[in-house]
């Protein structure tokens, strides 16, 4: 008997292992996830996420495996430079500079003129919290300005591409 509730014990434990691990939180599919702040890294440059209002989430919309940036340069790079067969599919996510909360990336409205953790300049707005007498930029626009920048900060470095 007692070896009995021993196997019961660990069937039980192994069981709830694994449906805790498999346990995502609660997050619905495409959402960003919870970010541990002054731990989780930005997989572009390896940077410890530690500036809430410039952070980016680009979520795989298959997987739904979110990959974490500490500002949104990095994940527009990271999208060209690993050429993820997914990237028009993906769901993109940006902190509001100014409230922290999580916006859609494709609709949020910028400006360039920020500091951010890798010079990029370019911060994330909802149209009430955007910042009077600043340019409104548009995803697009941010992403062609991004590979500008990237590829200016190449050149100082003499990293060209033919």
């Amino acid at each position: 008997m007692y070896g009995y509730r021993r196997y019961l014990f660990v069937i039980f434990s192994l069981l709830t292992l694994i449906f805790l691990s498999a346990c995502d939180g609660g997050r619905k599919k495409g959402e960003p996830a919870k970010v541990h702040w002054d731990r989780d890294m930005c997989e572009r440059c390896k940077m410890v996420l530690s500036e809430r209002k410039y952070a980016a989430q680009i979520v795989n919309p298959k997987t739904n495996k979110v990959y974490e940036f500490d500002d949104l340069g990095c994940a527009v790079l990271w999208l060209s430079e690993e050429k993820i067969p997914w990237a028009k599919e993906a769901k993109i996510w940006v902190t509001d500079a100014k409230t922290g909360k999580w916006l859609d990336a494709r609709t949020a409205e910028y400006t360039d003129d920020s500091i951010t953790p890798m010079a990029y300049g370019v911060a994330a707005f909802t149209p009430e919290t955007f910042p009077k007498g600043h340019r409104v930029l548009h995803f697009d626009e941010v992403v062609k300005l991004i590979k500008k920048i990237e590829a200016k900060n190449n050149e100082n470095r003499g990293l060209t591409q033919p």
